[in-house]
Protein backbone atom coordinates (compact mmCIF):
# COMPACT_ATOMS: atom_id res chain seq x y z
CA UNK A 1 0.00 0.00 0.00
CA UNK A 2 3.02 2.41 0.77
CA UNK A 3 4.70 1.45 -2.53
CA UNK A 4 1.35 2.45 -4.40
CA UNK A 5 1.00 5.67 -2.55
CA UNK A 6 4.92 6.50 -3.23
CA UNK A 7 4.15 5.80 -6.88
CA UNK A 8 1.42 8.78 -7.07
CA UNK A 9 3.59 10.74 -5.56
CA UNK A 10 6.63 10.28 -7.73
CA UNK A 11 4.52 10.38 -10.89
CA UNK A 12 2.31 13.59 -9.33
CA UNK A 13 5.77 15.77 -9.09
CA UNK A 14 7.23 13.77 -12.31
CA UNK A 15 3.94 15.49 -14.14
CA UNK A 16 3.87 18.88 -12.73
CA UNK A 17 7.96 19.21 -13.43
CA UNK A 18 7.29 18.56 -16.88
CA UNK A 19 4.04 20.45 -17.24
CA UNK A 20 3.05 20.91 -21.15
CA UNK A 21 1.95 24.09 -23.08
CA UNK A 22 -1.73 22.93 -23.26
CA UNK A 23 -2.89 25.84 -25.49
CA UNK A 24 -0.19 27.25 -27.72
CA UNK A 25 0.41 30.54 -29.07
CA UNK A 26 0.27 31.28 -32.74
CA UNK A 27 3.47 32.71 -33.70
CA UNK A 28 3.25 35.60 -36.12
CA UNK A 29 5.35 38.73 -36.89
CA UNK A 30 6.02 42.02 -35.45
CA UNK A 31 7.50 45.11 -36.32
CA UNK A 32 9.63 47.29 -33.05
CA UNK A 33 10.70 50.54 -32.82
CA UNK A 34 13.37 50.07 -35.45
CA UNK A 35 11.63 48.46 -38.01
CA UNK A 36 13.58 45.63 -37.35
CA UNK A 37 11.52 42.20 -38.29
CA UNK A 38 10.88 39.87 -35.59
CA UNK A 39 8.52 36.89 -34.16
CA UNK A 40 6.13 36.24 -31.37
CA UNK A 41 8.30 33.00 -30.26
CA UNK A 42 11.21 34.92 -30.08
CA UNK A 43 9.61 36.68 -26.96
CA UNK A 44 9.18 33.35 -25.38
CA UNK A 45 10.10 33.32 -21.94
CA UNK A 46 8.37 37.26 -21.34
CA UNK A 47 4.53 37.47 -20.87
CA UNK A 48 3.07 39.25 -23.97
CA UNK A 49 -0.17 41.00 -24.17
CA UNK A 50 -1.68 41.39 -27.49
CA UNK A 51 -4.65 43.54 -28.26
CA UNK A 52 -6.57 43.45 -31.16
CA UNK A 53 -8.55 46.39 -33.21
CA UNK A 54 -9.75 47.74 -36.14
CA UNK A 55 -7.88 50.76 -35.78
CA UNK A 56 -6.09 52.37 -32.95
CA UNK A 57 -8.85 55.31 -32.90
CA UNK A 58 -11.62 52.72 -31.94
CA UNK A 59 -13.09 53.55 -28.29
CA UNK A 60 -12.56 50.10 -27.21
CA UNK A 61 -8.94 50.17 -27.98
CA UNK A 62 -8.65 53.86 -25.73
CA UNK A 63 -10.33 52.22 -23.13
CA UNK A 64 -8.33 48.86 -22.66
CA UNK A 65 -5.24 51.37 -23.07
CA UNK A 66 -6.07 53.22 -20.60
CA UNK A 67 -6.83 49.97 -17.86
CA UNK A 68 -3.60 49.03 -18.70
CA UNK A 69 -2.17 52.10 -18.08
CA UNK A 70 -3.14 51.57 -14.40
CA UNK A 71 -1.14 48.75 -13.78
CA UNK A 72 1.48 49.73 -16.33
CA UNK A 73 4.59 49.45 -14.18
CA UNK A 74 3.86 46.28 -11.93
CA UNK A 75 3.11 44.64 -15.65
CA UNK A 76 6.68 46.44 -16.69
CA UNK A 77 8.24 44.60 -13.37
CA UNK A 78 7.53 40.95 -14.71
CA UNK A 79 8.70 42.07 -18.41
CA UNK A 80 5.56 42.23 -19.64
CA UNK A 81 5.20 43.34 -23.92
CA UNK A 82 2.48 44.69 -25.50
CA UNK A 83 1.67 44.29 -28.97
CA UNK A 84 -0.80 46.13 -30.95
CA UNK A 85 -2.54 44.10 -33.87
CA UNK A 86 -4.89 45.99 -35.80
CA UNK A 87 -6.64 44.54 -38.83
CA UNK A 88 -8.35 47.54 -40.89
CA UNK A 89 -6.40 50.86 -40.35
CA UNK A 90 -2.47 50.94 -39.13
CA UNK A 91 -1.52 53.82 -36.91
CA UNK A 92 0.39 54.82 -33.84
CA UNK A 93 -0.66 53.81 -30.15
CA UNK A 94 -1.95 56.72 -28.56
CA UNK A 95 -0.25 55.68 -24.71
CA UNK A 96 3.19 56.33 -23.02
CA UNK A 97 3.00 52.28 -22.89
CA UNK A 98 5.52 51.35 -25.57
CA UNK A 99 3.61 49.05 -28.40
CA UNK A 100 4.99 46.24 -30.56
CA UNK A 101 3.26 46.36 -33.78
CA UNK A 102 1.99 43.00 -35.36
CA UNK A 103 3.30 42.72 -38.99
CA UNK A 104 0.01 41.62 -40.23
CA UNK A 105 -3.02 42.33 -38.02
CA UNK A 106 -5.85 40.74 -39.75
CA UNK A 107 -3.75 37.51 -39.47
CA UNK A 108 -2.72 37.47 -36.08
CA UNK A 109 -6.54 38.24 -35.08
CA UNK A 110 -7.45 34.95 -37.05
CA UNK A 111 -4.94 33.23 -35.22
CA UNK A 112 -6.07 34.02 -31.79
CA UNK A 113 -9.64 33.25 -32.97
CA UNK A 114 -10.59 37.32 -32.42
CA UNK A 115 -13.79 37.68 -34.71
CA UNK A 116 -14.97 40.76 -33.28
CA UNK A 117 -13.55 44.23 -34.21
CA UNK A 118 -11.69 44.31 -30.25
CA UNK A 119 -9.90 41.78 -28.18
CA UNK A 120 -6.64 40.86 -25.77
CA UNK A 121 -4.90 37.72 -25.56
CA UNK A 122 -2.17 37.21 -22.28
CA UNK A 123 0.16 35.12 -23.53
CA UNK A 124 2.20 33.58 -20.30
CA UNK A 125 5.88 32.79 -20.09
CA UNK A 126 5.97 29.40 -21.51
CA UNK A 127 4.34 30.54 -24.67
CA UNK A 128 0.37 29.34 -23.64
CA UNK A 129 -2.39 31.42 -24.42
CA UNK A 130 -3.60 32.13 -20.92
CA UNK A 131 -7.08 33.90 -22.05
CA UNK A 132 -8.64 35.36 -25.27
CA UNK A 133 -11.81 37.59 -24.97
CA UNK A 134 -13.48 40.09 -26.72
CA UNK A 135 -14.06 41.76 -23.24
CA UNK A 136 -12.22 44.68 -22.23
CA UNK A 137 -9.75 43.57 -18.93
CA UNK A 138 -9.10 45.91 -16.10
CA UNK A 139 -4.92 46.24 -15.91
CA UNK A 140 -5.67 44.10 -12.58
CA UNK A 141 -7.33 41.69 -14.24
CA UNK A 142 -4.30 41.39 -16.65
CA UNK A 143 -1.95 41.32 -14.29
CA UNK A 144 -3.33 38.37 -11.88
CA UNK A 145 -3.42 36.43 -15.26
CA UNK A 146 0.57 37.22 -15.85
CA UNK A 147 1.22 36.51 -11.93
CA UNK A 148 -0.57 33.47 -11.49
CA UNK A 149 0.76 31.65 -14.70
CA UNK A 150 2.11 27.88 -14.21
CA UNK A 151 5.91 29.90 -14.75
CA UNK A 152 5.16 32.60 -12.34
CA UNK A 153 4.06 30.34 -9.48
CA UNK A 154 6.96 28.03 -9.97
CA UNK A 155 9.33 30.49 -9.48
CA UNK A 156 7.49 31.56 -6.23
CA UNK A 157 7.88 27.93 -4.99
CA UNK A 158 11.43 27.68 -5.63
CA UNK A 159 11.86 30.49 -3.30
Amino acid sequence: MRAFFLFLIILAAACAARAEVVRPAPDFLLSGPSGAPGSLSKLRGQPVVVVVASSPRTLAFRRQIARLRNEFERLASQKTLFIAAFTQEPGAVPSNIPFLTAADGPSVAAALGITSGFGIAVIGRDGNLDIVTSRILPGQRVLDIVNNSFVSQQRLRRL
